[in-house]
């Protein structure tokens, strides 16, 4: 059975700065050259994914933890 890697929350932090860092850049940039109602619609987009994002690295995490420590236990 292959070994569980460890959470590395170090670099899932990098990884979930630079991806909000680049999604919000983008919204930012699409919103204001949109402009009006649209751009509402772009920042509850760009909020959605934004939480989306985090969620996302967090139950990596999590799930990462898990498999670390049920690999731990079965040895």
């Amino acid at each position: 059975m292959a070994e569980a890697s460890p959470p590395q929350l170090g670099s899932r932090i990098v990884v979930t700065w630079a991806e909000l860092t680049v999604l919000g850049l983008a919204g930012g940039a699409l919103g204001t050259s949109i402009g009006g109602p649209p751009a509402l619609v772009v920042y509850f987009a760009t909020t959605l994914l934004s939480v989306a994002i985090l969620l996302y690295n967090v139950n990596e995490l999590v799930e990462r933890r898990v498999a670390a420590a049920t690999t731990e236990q079965e040895t």
